[in-house]
């Protein structure tokens, strides 16, 4: 197989590493207004350390609107509606086993970590895009199969 392979592909090399990120502190309309403005489904929340503590996502942003509808919530943190304990994956992950995740879980991201320090995120979208490149890359190389079947025939003694 050819280094683009899927099989050979790992997180790193499909993370994104440069991230829109919320403090736990941050005023949730804010955080949902950060969501908004960048266009983005979810934000990984990170302490001052750089270290994930979790996941304020387009589900966090319906709890804060259930709330603010049935108890007229004031403005709370990010850290009330993240989800602390998202699942993870460290920079080695297999793509396979990203896109597994993927499929049996409704996550849309999977941040990359490095011991608890946020290095980057994979999205389902980042799988789906190597994916694609993999199999383009794929198609356009020359089939050894049919180069081997002409080195058959050049070989063959010819027929009398």
């Amino acid at each position: 197989m050819n280094a683009s392979s899927p099989a050979n592909i790992v997180a790193r090399d499909i993370m994104i590493a440069k991230l829109v990120t919320l403090s736990p502190e941050t005023d949730v309309f804010q955080g949902i207004e950060t969501l908004i403005r960048h266009k983005i489904s979810g934000a990984p929340v990170v302490d001052e350390s750089g270290n994930l503590i979790g996941v304020f996502s387009e589900k966090s942003c319906m709890q804060v609107l259930i709330d603010a509808a049935y108890e007229g919530l004031p403005t709370n943190s990010v850290s009330a509606f993240m989800d602390s304990n998202p699942e993870t994956i460290d920079e080695n992950t297999s793509f396979l086993t990203i896109a597994q995740i993927f499929l049996n879980q409704p996550r849309r991201r999977l941040p990359v970590v490095e011991g608890s320090r946020l290095v980057g995120q994979v999205s389902r979208r980042d799988v789906i895009r190597a994916a694609a490149k993999s199999f383009t890359a794929s198609v356009e190389q020359p089939s050894t199969l049919l180069y081997l079947s002409a080195l058959r025939e050049m070989t063959d003694p010819p027929a009398v």
